[in-house]
């Protein structure tokens, strides 16, 4: 199936996302592609170092006749966002992706496709092993945890890199340059329950939300997508209050950077309710369609008959969960009032989990100010100690301040507006980049951010422009022509 692809032009670009789909890379556990990249820098002779953290720094010598350019480093992390349908099967750890053109866009067949940031690490490896692109000396950094904790970016030493400069490759919006980002952090709560045996007399449902589209909840939090943690626990809030329903499970959301698609819980009833119950999902399944008929076309609610559960959640504990989650923000907080239709403060409900004997609600939040971000996560804060939850956060990291001053911009512009013949988009983007800790740790990098076109990030609906692929190429090769000497 990944065959096609290698039709399809730069080759060697293409060739090498191929060899990328075919390798495991979930967050945390990135050992086998952190091999292959050493074997690639070994095999081509290439310095190559790997840090105590795990990420991988390969170099490589400049082109003849470019040796006293400035050197420039470009980077991209390693791992990949492993989200897939309920009804698909596949193995992060084992199985390749299996990508499949689709028109205009490269997709996979039910999973992420691991365009992010696969694509910015096919073309980091293109450029070290060909020989016919002019270039200064190159420093290729490849981090590790990326999307679920920034592990690689947090652990970079100050003597690893040697450049100035650094071009960022994981942005998702072809003709636009990002010059910012965001910072973030997250908030965890975890709110205690006791089992109580189900009695007899009941019935037992299935209750589950899905079809949304999902999404990366910094690029798509604007665009009033669909939260399957919130809409499901709008219906057992509901339920609760007029059926006397009883929560056993309540499952929804994975991933603390993705908006919730999927969600479920398992309920009990008494059974002279049953049929009202059915009555009222199906009647909410059409008022919550009719809201999201824009966003959410395929969005589905379903009631399914279920085994009795081995226990249910004490009522005390239940109400401290559906008032909680259902008073926690969710979706913007704040636009900028300097940048135009630009997101400045935002929150996702990512996820919440039954665990053994506690409730875990894992939430991000993200803002260009600092203050604002401190300011949204004590709010969310505060939503789930009303309800008695044990909250901490995480250490968060730095946003990425614009340089209006940066010659990387200017070169990289001049390059677009050359090649294309229009003038790029140059913005701050609201979700977070590595350039936030890079910039932490090497104050005077010059840094820039640009890559293809993406839809549908950290979501089996990902998929990758096919066109935008060669202009992100083509414009990358010429910034690296164009980099002045020292």
């Amino acid at each position: 199936m990944n065959k096609e692809l290698l039709n399809l032009k730069p080759e060697r670009l293409w060739y090498y996302f191929t060899e990328i789909l075919k390798i495991p890379r979930p967050s945390k556990r990135e050992e086998k592609i952190a091999d292959y990249l050493i074997k690639f820098g070994q095999k081509h002779n290439l310095e190559t170092i790997q840090d105590e953290t795990g990420n991988i720094l390969i170099r490589k010598p400049a082109s003849k006749g470019k040796e006293n350019v400035k050197s420039i480093a470009l980077q991209s992390h390693i791992d990949m966002v492993c989200e897939k349908n309920s009804d698909i099967v596949h193995d992060f750890d084992r199985d390749p992706i299996q990508a499949w053109i689709d028109g205009e866009w490269v997709k996979a067949k039910g999973t992420t496709l691991g365009a992010d940031d696969g694509i910015g690490i096919a073309a980091q490896l293109a450029i070290l092993e060909t020989n016919d692109i002019e270039h200064g000396p190159i420093e290729c950094l490849f981090t590790i945890d990326e999307e679920t904790g920034l592990t690689g970016a947090f652990g970079l030493k100050p003597d690893l890199l040697k450049s100035n400069i650094l071009l960022n490759l994981d942005s998702e919006d072809e003709g636009e340059l990002f010059i910012g980002c965001a910072g973030g952090k997250d908030t965890l709560a975890n709110l205690h329950f006791s089992k109580e045996n189900v009695p007899d007399n009941i019935t037992a449902f299935k209750i589950t939300v899905g079809y949304l589209k999902g999404g990366h909840s910094g690029d798509d939090i604007q665009k009033g997508l669909g939260n399957a943690n919130k809409i499901l626990n709008r219906l057992l809030w509901n339920a609760t209050n007029r059926y006397g329903m009883r929560l056993s499970v309540f499952d929804g959301g994975n991933l603390r950077n993705a908006i919730a698609r999927e969600a479920y819980a398992i309920v009990t009833v008494p059974a002279k309710f049953q049929n009202e119950l059915l009555k009222y999902v199906e009647d909410f399944e059409k008022i919550i369609q009719k809201e999201y008929k824009i966003t959410e076309p395929d969005l589905k609610v379903k009631t399914y008959s279920t085994q009795t559960p081995e226990f249910q959640i004490d009522i005390t504990s239940q109400n401290k969960l559906l008032n909680a989650v259902y008073a926690c923000p969710h979706g913007v907080i704040a636009w900028s009032a300097e940048i135009p239709n630009f997101v400045e403060t935002s929150t996702n409900l990512a996820s919440v989990k039954t665990l053994k004997d506690e409730f875990l609600i894992t939430t991000s939040q993200r803002s260009s100010v600092e203050s604002a971000k401190k300011d949204i996560c004590d709010m969310v804060a505060s939503v789930f100690k009303l309800a008695g939850a044990k909250v901490k956060h995480t250490d968060g990291y730095p946003g990425w301040k614009p340089n209006p001053d940066s010659e990387i911009v200017e070169i990289t512009e001049k390059c677009y507006k050359k090649l294309f013949n229009q003038q790029p988009k140059v913005r701050a983007i609201h979700a977070g980049l590595e350039c936030g800790l890079i910039g932490h740790t090497y104050p005077k990098m010059d840094m820039i951010s640009f890559g293809p076109t993406l839809r549908g990030v950290h979501s089996p609906d990902e998929r990758l422009d096919i066109e935008t692929t060669k202009k992100f190429w083509d414009l990358l090769i010429d910034v690296l022509k164009n980099i002045p000497e020292e």
